[in-house]
């Protein structure tokens, strides 16, 4: 979840913690400064590289997050009305699957009003009497162990998702909503994923983890032209991050989702936020790039 609303002052120092950390580890900043291996992109067509056309990338990512947003609606349907027929192990099957494609969305989640915290927000985000949503259904079916009361909380948050999926049909996309979006996709991760306090009751934080960057590395896959023009070095640096975090992820998948976070040990935690900090310094310098 991403909570500029509320959310408290540590979570923000986290957010900027993961990026000094991050520009403290990188393993080649003095080679992407060599002369020889940034000049010539840098003086070969300067007026071309400033004007690469995003529009055709941007229309192709608004119908990513349609397609995900309508598979959203679909995926809570189906975990609302096991909710509400107090079908337990179906619900709980089926909670972090639709979760994720919230997660892979969230920067235009957040840009459309009040939908992180009504469908996110986790307890202690919001007012008691405000808090609604996935987590507070997460907490019935794991902590509480009953969902008879749920009902309500159910039906609110299918309407919530209903609302969204017709918001995203007229929400507008710059390139600078999806710098910013994809910087706070990786924070999002090392600020509560990464840290396990996402999913507090369920454990299936990896699912949020995934989601986000999948989230993250399509907002590049946009963006990744206009990187090109700019710096090919920077272009291919993220391509490698991203593939390496995904490596580090893969031995934590299982049955088509992942492992509950719970069964990683302290060095397994380590290496994927390593993973994430090696991504999270060159995706961070997108904005000084491209403008955005």
């Amino acid at each position: 979840m991403m909570k500029k609303w509320g959310y408290p002052l540590s979570a923000v120092v986290l957010g900027s913690s993961l990026m000094l950390s991050a520009c403290g580890s990188a393993e080649t900043p003095k080679e992407e400064k060599k002369p020889e291996a940034t000049q010539p992109a840098a003086t070969e067509t300067p007026a071309a590289t400033a004007a690469v056309d995003l529009k055709a990338p941007i229309g192709d990512y608004r119908k990513w997050v349609i397609e995900q947003t309508d598979q959203l609606v679909k995926a809570t349907e189906s975990f609302t009305a096991a909710v509400k027929a107090g079908d337990m192990e179906k619900a709980k099957k089926e909670y972090a699957p639709a979760r994720a494609y919230f997660e892979r969305i969230e920067p235009i989640a957040e840009s459309l009003g009040d939908f992180d915290p009504w469908i996110d927000a986790r307890e202690g985000d919001v007012p008691d009497n405000e808090w609604r949503g996935y987590h507070k259904l997460e907490k019935a079916l794991w902590e509480t162990k009953s969902v008879a009361d749920s009902g309500a909380v159910a039906d609110q948050l299918l309407q919530d998702v209903k609302q969204l999926r017709v918001k995203v049909e007229s929400v507008e996309i710059d390139v600078k909503m999806l710098v910013t979006g994809a910087v706070e996709l990786l924070n999002e991760v090392s600020t509560s994923k990464v840290t396990g306090e996402e999913e507090r009751y369920s454990h299936t934080d990896l699912y949020d983890f995934a989601a986000n960057v999948e989230g993250a590395n399509e907002i590049f896959k946009v963006l990744k032209p206009a990187v090109d023009a700019k710096d090919a070095a920077l272009s291919k640096e993220i391509e490698t991050r991203f593939a390496e975090l995904d490596a580090a992820l893969a031995p934590y998948r299982k049955d088509g989702g992942y492992v509950l976070y719970t069964e990683l040990k302290p060095d397994e935690v380590k290496k994927l936020s390593q993973a994430l900090d090696a991504l999270a310094e060159p995706l961070s310098k997108m904005g000084t790039i491209i403008g955005g």
